[in-house]
């Protein structure tokens, strides 16, 4: 496999994003678009080594970016961006272990290239001493004069030129020394102009120049778009107890020498749990859906509450992830309970047994569940959304 290096170019000022850093060393989603574009490149398979152009006046600020990532020093770049690849190109030359046979020239304020597009401007170097990433246009261009339309722009044939831009290295080497102060824009250009065949090679559209602040918003909601939408909600209750004979709790009536008070079947686990999935999915909470007002609601089986959260849930195109439900009281005894508890719940809201979690503890003899006055639960629910 030919050696391929990447040169990562970061050397200008940021001018027209204006703000105090430079566009390069924004942050990311906590990252900034320099470290970014580094990484895309370092673990690409294709390519051995990354080489930084940089400005020596943000140095600082360039160290705080690639830190532990075990980069050769950085390239003083230029005053353009033509002289800067250069310069990036000849500390390449001068490698202890020798120029690379390809080179990718990066812009740094593309922080969001994908391994497939650098795959596909390696592979076109093999017939082409030159290939740029670009993206056919596809609207409709029009030429502006004072604010006005003055014409249709023919858009076909036209493509949008982005980064990584590859080339044999001897090639460009050479098209850049020939072509030193000619004040072209991008890599490409200067192989154009030195006659090199330049391989179209399709980019993606998401591979997108921060150039200013509407664009790094752009970029936050890209780097975001294919993650999954994690949701946690939180829920807890209290029942104090009353003359009975026995409570329910997660579904499953237990011995005792009390029953709970409620409006309901008063099962202080479910009712914490349906409001752990409320939580969750933003939908309120378990009183807005069931209002203890309602006579039709008084000493309901509280899986109905928790089946139609869980059913809220599914209705978003959502799953139940896990949940996890803490009882907390002297008695009755939980333990013996458990795994009929866990399988009750799991059967509620069609999920497998090992997303269930039920627990117990006391408080020790303090406050009113020591008292042995009433219980309490306090549940968390975890469910997975699609993507926003």
């Amino acid at each position: 496999m030919p050696s391929c290096i990447a040169l990562i170019v970061a050397a200008g000022s940021g001018e027209r994003f204006g703000g105090e850093l430079p566009k390069q060393y924004l942050s990311l989603d906590g990252q900034p678009l320099l470290r970014r574009a580094i990484e895309a490149f370092r673990g690409h398979p294709a390519v051995g080594g990354v080489q930084v152009v940089y400005q020596p006046a943000h140095r600082d600020l360039y160290d705080r970016a690639v830190a532990g990532l075990g980069l050769p020093e950085p390239v003083p770049g230029g005053a353009t961006r033509q002289e800067s690849g250069r310069l990036g190109l000849e500390r390449l030359a001068e490698s202890p272990a020798g120029a690379p046979d390809y080179v990718l020239i990066h812009d740094a304020a593309r922080p969001l290239v994908d391994a497939g597009t650098i795959s596909r401007v390696v592979a076109a170097l093999e017939r082409a001493p030159a290939a740029v990433a670009a993206v056919q246009v596809i609207d409709t261009l029009k030429k502006g004069v004072d604010g006005f339309t003055a014409g249709t722009v023919d858009r076909s044939g036209l493509w949008r030129a982005q980064t990584p831009q590859g080339f044999r290295f001897s090639s460009i080497l050479e098209a850049h020394r020939r072509l030193a102060g000619a004040g072209l824009t991008d890599d490409a250009a200067v192989a154009e102009a030195a006659g090199l065949p330049v391989a179209l090679v399709p980019g993606s559209p998401d591979n997108i120049k921060v150039t200013t602040p509407i664009d790094l918003e752009r970029a936050h909601r890209l780097l975001g778009a294919g993650l999954p939408d994690i949701r946690t909600g939180m829920g807890f209750d209290v029942h104090r107890f009353a003359p009975g004979d026995g409570v329910m709790l997660c579904g499953v009536e237990v011995p005792h020498t009390h029953r709970l008070e409620g409006h309901s079947d008063a099962d202080v686990a479910l009712h914490a749990l349906t409001d752990a999935l409320l939580g969750a999915i933003a939908a309120g909470d378990i009183g807005s859906h069931f209002p203890p007002s309602e006579p039709k609601w008084r000493g309901v089986d509280s899986t109905v509450f928790l089946r139609h959260a869980a059913e809220l849930v599914r209705a978003r195109g959502g799953a139940i992830n896990h949940v996890d439900v803490t009882i907390i009281c002297e008695r009755p005894k939980v333990g013996p309970h458990r795994p009929a508890m866990a399988a009750r719940l799991a059967e509620v809201l069609e999920i497998e047994p090992g997303r269930v979690s039920v627990k117990a503890t006391t408080t020790e003899k303090l406050g009113f569940t020591g008292r042995e006055e009433g219980i309490a639960a306090q549940a968390i629910a975890t469910v997975v959304l699609p993507c926003p």
